[in-house]
Parts: structure tokens; C-alpha cells; sequence
């Protein structure tokens, strides 16, 4: 199996890397390219023995899959540059924010199989929630092999492409936010004199184990979180703080925003960018 990035940058290596410890795709069948930076496609060779080329024609043909992960403002450059060798049987995923399937298949010009896929930093230690959605052209084993390539990463759920801005604020922005309440804990910990080596420790350990509750309680957070909250007790002290300022309410509406501010983004670049 053949599989072929254009762009070389976070988000391809950690593809990369699941790929090979997950022994989906040997080092040898992985090509890689990029705009210009032959000391990062070198750095990738040595580290996981693929194979880097600036030979787009080469990098195409007779891939299984092209994982296009360039910088959105690079996506129209880039496309114009791959366009000439794409064929009716290429597999062509973008791993990109906001850029539509509709820009995609308007600049490849070739009628063929094209997705999109919304993975978050996780993907850099295996714990992605990865979302794809596929056009008209995706065979079934396209659509199985987009599966397999991303659970190397994490998770995958197949979704509409409407969906993908709402689950690009939730799940792709989402590790965002979740470092952003570390940042607040951590900062209350140093407030009432707790080591902050020891507290990061605390932290870190209080938030797997809630996660593996989340992942194997059939209660609900709500029900989870009543659970741990006695009447009176240190817990409801401190949720009553989180109820007065509104936080359930603020984290709603960053959630909104982002949604809404993914799908801005999408038309603005398609508007500049489709002729």
C-alpha cells in the first residue's frame, strides 16, 4: 500500500508515525513532500524511513491514498501544482480546516474520490478524535481504508460535511480548552500552596481518571458529577463558584463561536479562491 502526504508538518508526522507502529503502511510505501524544507523532509526519512520527493507526478501515481496537510493559505498553490497528475482513481483526503470538499473537487478538476478529515493535536500520541467525510466518489474500500488510516491516530466517526465545522470547534479546537482549565487549576494550585511538580501530577491523573469514568460509566457527566457532590461538602463549595460565574454558559458559547467562526473562515477562503 502506497500512501502520499503533501506537506510535511505536525499533523502528517503524527499520521506517519501511526502508520508504522500500528504496522498499517511500511516506511519504504510512505512519500512525503513540501513546499521548499528539505532539512524537515530529511528529519522524517531518518526518523521513520519513508521516502521524501519533490517529483509530484511520482508522488501521485499509483497511491492509494494522497493526505493533502499544507497551511489552508497554501491549499490553492498547492492544488494547482498536483492538479496535472491527479487521476480518476486517485484517493485525495484533506486533513485542512475549512477548506470544502466542493474547492477541492473544483481545483483537482478530475472527478474522484475526495474527503476531508478533522483530526486535533492528540493525533501526536495516538488519541485524535478524527471526523471524515466523504463525496460521492468514495468506494467502499476507500471509505474503509480512511478508517483505518485514521484510527492509527485515535478514533474515527464517518459525518456529514456540514458536520465538520461543529466538530471541528468541539473536537478539533476542543484539547485547546481543556489545557485552558490545566492552566486555571494549576494556577489555583500554586494560590493555596501546592507544589506545582506535584499538582501537575494531581491534575493530570484527576483528568484520566475522568475520562476513563466518561468512557466506561453508562451514567451520564451530570449523574457522575452529582455523584461526587455531597451535600455541604468540599465539591459543591466549589461548583456553586462555577454556577455563579456562568461557566457552563461561557464553555457553550466558546464552543458556538468556534463553530461559527470554522464555517466564516470557509466561505471566505472559497469565495477568494473559486472561480
Amino acid at each position: 500500500m502506497k500512501i502520499s502526504f503533501i506537506g510535511a508538518g505536525s499533523m502528517a508526522e503524527a499520521i506517519i508515525a501511526g502508520l508504522i507502529e500500528k504496522n498499517i503502511c511500511r516506511g519504504q510505501d510512505i512519500f512525503v513532500t513540501n513546499r521548499e524544507d528539505r532539512e524537515k523532509l530529511g528529519q522524517l526519512e531518518r526518523r521513520y524511513g519513508i521516502q521524501s520527493t519533490y517529483d509530484m507526478e511520482g508522488l501521485i501515481k499509483n497511491a492509494d491514498m494522497v493526505i493533502f496537510a499544507v497551511k489552508p493559505k497554501d491549499a490553492d498553490s498547492a492544488l494547482q501544482k498536483i492538479q496535472p497528475y491527479i487521476q480518476s482513481d486517485t484517493f485525495f483526503i484533506s486533513v485542512m480546516a475549512g477548506i470544502s470538499i466542493a474547492f477541492m473537487e473544483e481545483k483537482l478538476k478530475v472527478p474522484c474520490a475526495v474527503a476531508r478529515a478533522m483530526p486535533n493535536t492528540s493525533a501526536s500520541v495516538g488519541k485524535s478524535a478524527t471526523a471524515v467525510a466523504f463525496n460521492q466518489y468514495a468506494s467502499v474500500n476507500q471509505r474503509e481504508l480512511a478508517a483505518t488510516v485514521f484510527s492509527s491516530i485515535g478514533i474515527t466517526a464517518v459525518v456529514e460535511e456540514n458536520k465538520l465545522d461543529a466538530i471541528t470547534a468541539l473536537s478539533g479546537s476542543g484539547p485547546a480548552y481543556i489545557y485552558y482549565v490545566v492552566e486555571a487549576m494549576e494556577q489555583s494550585a500554586r494560590e493555596i500552596g501546592l507544589d506545582s511538580n506535584m499538582a501537575k501530577q494531581l491534575i493530570l491523573q484527576t483528568l484520566a481518571g475522568a475520562a476513563e469514568m466518561l468512557g466506561t460509566s453508562d451514567c451520564p457527566a451530570s449523574e457522575l458529577r452529582k455523584a461526587v457532590t455531597s451535600p455541604g461538602g468540599t465539591t459543591e463549595a466549589g461548583i456553586k463558584i462555577l454556577q455563579k460565574n456562568n461557566v457552563e454558559d461561557a464553555f457553550i458559547q466558546c464552543i458556538k463561536a468556534a463553530a461559527e467562526q470554522s464555517k466564516r473562515l470557509g466561505q471566505i477562503h472559497d469565495s477568494k479562491h473559486l472561480v
